[in-house]
């Protein structure tokens, strides 16, 4: 499963034509432009953090000053993906979980979305992946920022499925919050793994999610269990 990348800048501003004898630069150059470069030179080994302006200026086309239209400095254009990537992702996982009528069915189709993203072509879960680790104060902030999204989001679906399935939760902000730093802690560890063991990881990943949602439907029966 891929996502397309749409709708993420202002119209795109027009830059003075290549001199001539100058290939391959572009005459306009767009935010987007930009981020896709900058998607195609990350991946699962590859962090932002270690791009340089010149290397995704080459990879867009475009003198290293036409950046500067665009982004202020390589932190921006990193925050940016990291924001895109979040968007994309809870959108996708947001939808398994919309489209499940039952408990079991949200876990498993919330984690099979998971690592079809992780598999993507477009590598933006890689991103966040990444850069909550080993990138800058502010790349690691901005992905903090995302995952309190994700949280908030999962929330409000652990609350909405208890009252409809009619089952008990206990402190669903923690309970999301759980769910969430295990699922990217796995999925962190799962970047490194041959795709053959997709299937085996995401059967374990999805009994770990069920263990937290039960522990809290229990919880709730027996606070002092």
């Amino acid at each position: 499963m891929t996502t397309t990348i749409t709708d993420l800048s202002p119209q795109a501003a027009p830059l003075p034509a290549a001199p001539h004898g100058t290939p391959g630069r572009k005459a306009v150059i767009s935010r987007d432009d930009i981020i896709q470069a900058a998607l195609k030179l990350v991946g699962p080994h590859r962090s932002v953090s270690t791009l340089s302006l010149r290397e995704v200026a080459r990879e867009a086309g475009i003198a290293p000053n036409s950046f500067y239209r665009q982004f202020r400095d390589m932190d921006e254009l990193a925050v940016a993906l990291i924001d895109l990537a979040g968007r994309s992702l809870r959108g996708i996982i947001g939808e398994a979980r919309q489209r499940a009528t039952v408990d079991r069915s949200v876990v498993r189709g919330s984690v099979e979305a998971f690592m079809e993203q992780l598999r993507a072509d477009d590598k933006l879960l890689h991103i966040l992946l990444r850069e909550g680790t080993v990138g800058s104060p502010a790349f690691k902030a901005a992905v903090e920022r995302e995952l309190s999204f994700f949280e908030d989001e999962l929330r409000e679906d652990l609350i909405r499925l208890a009252e409809a399935n009619g089952t008990g939760l206990i402190e669903p902000a923690l309970t999301a919050k759980a769910i969430t730093r295990l699922v990217f802690a796995m999925g962190a560890t799962a970047m490194d793994l041959p795709p053959e063991q997709d299937a085996e990881f995401t059967r374990q990943l999805e009994v770990m999610v069920r263990m937290i949602v039960v522990g809290t439907q229990t919880l709730s029966e027996n606070p002092s269990a």
